[in-house]
């Protein structure tokens, strides 16, 4: 198995269950066995037909005389690969692309007859390039939905927020490829100290360009086998994660409880932040997210941090008025954090309606835990507003106790005077991510 065939087969896989294109494709190339060259080309491949799948089939549908919803499923991830590695990829022979597609096609389609489908739309598509059919421009909503790979609800959303033009740059920016981007666990090194010792294994590392004790990391290979992940010198965070802690400002000694932890990040840097006293409670639905928990916690020497398994909707009256802060990382959409799961644009909109009310009831639970002149801080990774300001604004409404609380973070975003904002990812390069910080009044008991 090639690294194209490896694709082909994840794409599929996400196509038929419903799994996310990360963790199928993980599975499949632990399978394929392929050396760390051709687990790239497959990563890159999986990812860049994903980030550009409605445009592709745009343009294979100008190609065939068959409908692409018609064709058998492996054949349709066939042909995406082939026309996204002769519109995207320099590098790769057209030749290749296409004798590569019609052997995967022979070797794993049921249709004797689609192998040479495959060869004759991509040969067609091949002439085609220097003259390729124009997408309709007369509605911009589905015009951008097409250039852009996004659906058109969605992307009617975002030009409701931030008109057409802007919105444009933010679907541009959901399409680019994001630096991998890791915090200092300053309880054990310095910024510098962990920038040598990265150099040294051969990885290319600069230093964030706002944000302190954070490095962009390239050329790493597999992150896990480096001796300074191992030794627990950084973790994997973006700055937009970050920079909720920072809103939040845990101070060592605090007792803080994170309700919505896992993968653990924002308990992570509340603890390094805390310098490893006091005391994070770090909370998740799902048993086994325990264990990722506390093996992040004990390869990053955070003996502060205590996972456990509990319902951010449940009240639990022996935390009743019993944390300096509360962290709330709601469940949401997700849609702020496409550029790494370009999937995510193509969920059902529907269950998505549900999801404030989710949201509303954990953070009304969770303002129950503050203690009087606490801080409650409420967080999301998406970036529809009904999920995150009308989620806020309800919440204030019914809890005149609290208030929102400005705050200042560094770089482009500064002073935050209405204690709520959004970081984007096409103004400041970070994850699509909501911050509000709410503060409990004294007298509440």
């Amino acid at each position: 198995m090639d690294a194209r065939e490896a694709a082909m087969l994840t794409l599929n896989a996400c196509q038929r269950q419903g799994g996310w294109s990360d963790g199928v494709l993980k599975k499949q190339l632990a399978a394929a066995d392929l050396d760390s060259r051709d687990a790239a080309l497959a990563t890159q491949l999986c990812f860049g037909v994903l980030q550009n799948q409605l445009l592709l089939d745009f343009y294979l549908s100008k190609f065939s005389n068959i409908p692409l919803k018609r064709m058998e499923g492996k054949v349709v991830q066939i042909l995406r690969l082939g026309a996204y590695q002769m519109l995207f990829l320099d590098k790769i022979p057209h030749s290749a692309a296409v004798n590569s597609a019609v052997a995967i096609t022979k070797a794993n389609c049921k249709n004797p007859r689609a192998a040479g489908m495959v060869n004759g739309i991509l040969r067609s598509l091949e002439r085609s390039l220097n003259d390729l059919p124009v997408i309709p421009q007369g509605d911009q909503a589905a015009y951008l939905s097409t250039l852009y790979s996004h659906p058109e609800w969605l992307v009617k959303e975002f030009i409701l927020t931030l008109g057409a033009e802007e919105a444009a740059q933010l679907l541009a920016a959901d399409n680019s490829q994001p630096p991998t981007c890791v915090m200092v666990n300053t309880t054990r090194t310095t910024g510098e100290e962990l920038t040598l010792r990265l150099k040294e294994a051969g990885v290319e590392v600069r230093p964030h360009s706002w944000l302190e004790d954070c490095l962009l990391l390239s050329r790493t290979g597999d992150l896990e086998r480096l001796t300074a992940f191992q030794e627990g010198l950084f973790y994997v965070q973006d700055p937009a994660s970050r920079s909720a802690i920072m809103a939040a400002d845990p101070k060592p000694g605090m007792r803080v409880l994170d309700c919505c932890a896992a993968p653990g990040g924002k308990s992570f840097a509340a603890a390094i932040a805390m310098e490893n006293r006091g005391e994070v409670v770090s909370c998740d639905l799902h048993p086994h997210k325990k264990k990722l928990i506390q093996a992040g916690a004990d390869r990053l020497g955070l003996d502060i941090v205590a996972p456990m398994t509990a319902d951010g909707k449940v009240f639990r009256s022996q935390w009743e008025n019993a944390f300096d802060l509360v962290l709330v990382d709601a469940p949401c959409s997700g849609l702020g954090v496409i550029r790494k799961k370009p999937d995510i644009r193509y969920k059902d909109p529907k269950p998505l309606a549900e999801l404030p009310a989710v949201q509303s009831a954990i953070l009304a639970n969770a303002a129950r835990y503050v203690r009087p002149g606490g801080t409650l801080l409420y967080s999301t990774c998406t970036l529809l507003r009904r999920e995150n300001e009308a989620v806020v604004r309800d919440f204030l409404e019914g809890h005149p106790t609290y208030k929102a609380e400005a705050f200042t973070l560094p770089g482009p975003v500064g002073e935050v005077e209405d204690g709520m904002v959004t970081l984007w990812p096409h103004r400041h390069g970070t994850d699509g991510f909501f911050i509000c910080k709410l503060r409990k009044g004294e007298d509440t008991l």
